[in-house]
């Protein structure tokens, strides 16, 4: 496999762009493929390269690449102009179809992306029980603004540390973590700051290590303590959203939050983030209220007209149920493999959401620290040799779309089984 373009490429890039990339995760060593252009399961790289691509953008195209419906609402939309700056007709249908669809969300607002959402359905939070301080899973990813960019593994009984340069200590003094799959812990957090406690924001799935999977009755124990000591419960669903079921992990484990955050899925493809909740909290936002929220390219005309077209087609389509049978075979596949070549590795996953960890199943960030990060490296380029794209880190979660074929599933198995030996 030639990759002599991109190696190329990425040398003018590393002059004009951090790390000659505009994401730290596609900063892949020694340098990553660039690519040209991509169609439902495949992805092309510039040196004309193809991959099946089980990255898939990180989560949002659970359609695959350039699917018609979306390119033809788009299309329709840009006929039309492409940003207003004023209210539009699609973006209440859209908000009437996701409130339709998530009990968590009587009113929401768009924004442009997930960290927008989660910063946003923060300070509502804040705003609404007029506290400071929210617990987030030690590891757990809510994108990347100041508060939620702590150290994993500082610990809670103190400060937040800040996991990044430019943010200051006082920015995170009030973010506490706890484990995942831990009520206990939780729970002790919970009564021993909830004087000034306004919220626990979590992934009900982290997708973002993973996928690592609640256990048991965790997130329905999750809601029952947060609920008894009025702490807004705040389910990030930027992963999870529109990919586990229509109405995401909240409908597929059956726990109902305060607040939810989207993004990725809902807006087909095009930048989009979403925070929603219950109608008292939300109607302390701008303009209604106090809590200051704005944005120009919120409610853009074209990621509304990409999201209603995606809805649409996992609706008449059934896709969910497609996907999930799908999954379903390719990690029994893989779980295969795994015990047929001895090797002390894990399948993780559900629905279109899988992973093998290089190490045993993971119910926490710590866990997931323990996996063989080098050896899982060493495995995606023999992957990518083999033409499937993979997230290029242990920490990231695989997905299949709708424009997965049986013969891209068995394309990844043998590829799979292949690499592992």
């Amino acid at each position: 496999m030639s990759l002599d373009k991109s190696r190329e490429l990425y040398q003018k890039a590393r002059t004009l762009l951090p790390g000659g990339v505009s994401s730290p995760v596609r900063a892949i060593k020694p340098y990553p493929f660039y690519t040209q252009s991509a169609s439902g399961s495949k992805i092309t790289d510039i040196d004309g390269n193809e991959y099946i691509d089980c990255c898939l953008a990180y989560g949002p195209n659970i359609l695959g690449h350039a699917n018609p419906n979306i390119k033809e609402a788009v299309i329709s939309q840009l006929d039309k102009g492409w940003l207003y700056g004023t209210p539009t007709e699609p973006e209440v249908s859209l908000a009437d179809r996701i409130a339709g669809l998530y009990p968590s969300i009587d009113m929401l607002r768009f924004v442009s992306t997930g960290t927008e959402a989660t910063m946003s359905a923060l300070r509502a939070a804040r705003g609404f029980t007029g506290k400071n301080k929210f617990i987030k899973i030690e590891g757990g990813f809510h994108g990347a603004h100041d508060a939620v960019l702590v150290k994993a593994g500082s610990g809670a009984t103190t400060l937040g540390k800040p996991d990044s340069l430019g943010i200051p200590g006082d920015f995170t003094k009030h973010t506490l973590q706890v484990p995942f799959n831990d009520i206990e812990t939780l729970t002790s957090f919970i009564e021993k700051y909830n004087d000034d406690l306004a919220a626990f924001i979590l992934e009900p799935v982290m997708g973002n290590i993973g996928p690592v999977l609640p256990e048991g009755d965790y997130l329905r124990e999750v809601r029952k303590v947060t609920e008894e000591n009025d702490v807004v419960l705040i389910f990030d669903e930027v992963i999870t959203g529109f990919r586990l079921a229509m109405g995401g992990a909240q409908e597929y484990y059956g726990v109902t939050p305060d607040m939810t955050t989207l993004g990725k899925i809902v807006g087909g493809g095009l930048p989009i983030g979403i925070f929603g909740g219950k109608k008292e909290i939300m109607e302390m936002v701008s303009p209604s209220g106090s809590v200051y929220q704005a944005g120009t390219f919120s409610g853009s005309p074209t990621s509304v007209a990409a999201g209603l077209a995606v809805l649409d087609v996992l609706e008449k389509e059934d896709v969910h149920k497609k996907l999930s049978a799908a999954g379903d075979d390719l990690r029994s596949g893989l779980s295969d493999i795994v015990a047929d070549l001895g090797l002390d590795y894990t399948v993780s996953g559900l629905s279109s959401m899988f992973k093998i960890f290089f190490g045993d199943r993971p119910l926490d960030y710590q866990d997931v620290l323990k996996c063989d990060k080098e050896g899982y490296i060493k495995f995606f380029f023999r992957m990518l040799d083999s033409g499937i794209f993979l997230p290029p880190s242990q920490f990231e979660t695989n997905f299949l779309s709708a424009a997965h074929t049986g013969d891209d599933l068995e394309k990844i198995l043998s590829a799979y089984e292949a690499n592992l030996k």
